[in-house]
């Protein structure tokens, strides 16, 4: 198992990439605590891992507020005594250009993504050197490298956590600590359907474009969740300040 004796702790695990990632996770040997803003679905995914053997526990948590940044990381502390991997997964979105996107539309996205990258960074980097160092993972995307249509302040959170990973990389490295991004693609979560339809499309024609990058399909979550263990595992070991890109072929086509 890659995260045997880990500990991780992941923002935005009550569904889709976080949910299966925090499971991943597990899997692999560590022990998770994940956060999200609904306590019914975070306590369901925690108890999912509980029953197939695992160890978890869901923190109710807004990555926006500091407080609440700040007692995540310490309840986790006081749950499992380290933080060897953080996921900041935590992030909403709003198909919107500049003139359309509302001032609390923008802030949302750019506090929900960057800000609570940097706010949940910033209290557990200290325990992360106490302990000798560890590794952070942020979720990007490829619209952070390429940009896309409809989603300006997406793709200014999404480009600024890559800018952002280099730069903690750079500080932290003699730390011991890693900072890398994973970039996805078009991935089977629930944020697809509603963004089809804040955008005036049937599934079926969001699909439609969402498969005609290389490999012809949408990505699954689980494809992701794999990207993360392995920036989180020792098989990353020699990996900081990158972006890794898990969208099938979107890019490069």
């Amino acid at each position: 198992m890659r995260l045997e004796g880990k500990v991780g702790l992941i923002t935005g695990g009550t569904a889709g990439i976080g949910a299966a990632t925090a499971a991943r996770f597990a899997r692999e040997g560590a022990s998770v605590a994940l956060t999200g803003r609904n306590s019914e679905r975070g306590e369901a995914v925690a108890q999912s891992i509980a029953d197939a053997g695992g160890e978890a526990m869901f923190i109710r948590s807004d990555v926006r507020l500091a407080e609440d940044c700040r007692q995540a990381v310490e309840q986790t502390l006081e749950r499992f005594g380290r933080v060897d991997i953080l996921f900041n997964n935590a992030g909403v979105f709003h198909p919107k250009t500049v003139p359309d996107c509302t001032e609390e539309e923008w802030d949302e996205t750019i506090d929900s993504s960057l800000k609570g990258a940097f706010l949940m960074s910033k209290y557990v980097i200290p325990s992360m050197i106490e302990s000798g160092g560890g590794s952070i993972i942020h979720t990007s995307s490829g619209w952070g490298i390429l940009g896309g249509d409809k989603a300006a302040a997406y793709c200014a959170a999404k480009g600024g956590l890559i800018v952002m990973a280099k730069a903690m990389a750079i500080d932290h490295g003699p730390d011991g600590i890693r900072v890398n991004c994973v970039c996805p693609g078009d991935v089977d979560t629930p944020m697809l359907p509603d963004d089809a339809a804040k955008r005036g499309q049937s599934w079926e024609e969001y699909l439609a474009g969402c498969t005609s990058r290389p490999l012809g399909r949408i990505g699954t979550v689980e494809e992701i969740a794999d990207a993360v263990v392995f920036l989180a595992s020792d098989q990353s070991s020699f990996v900081t300040g990158e972006f890794l890109v898990v969208d099938g072929g979107g890019i490069a086509g």
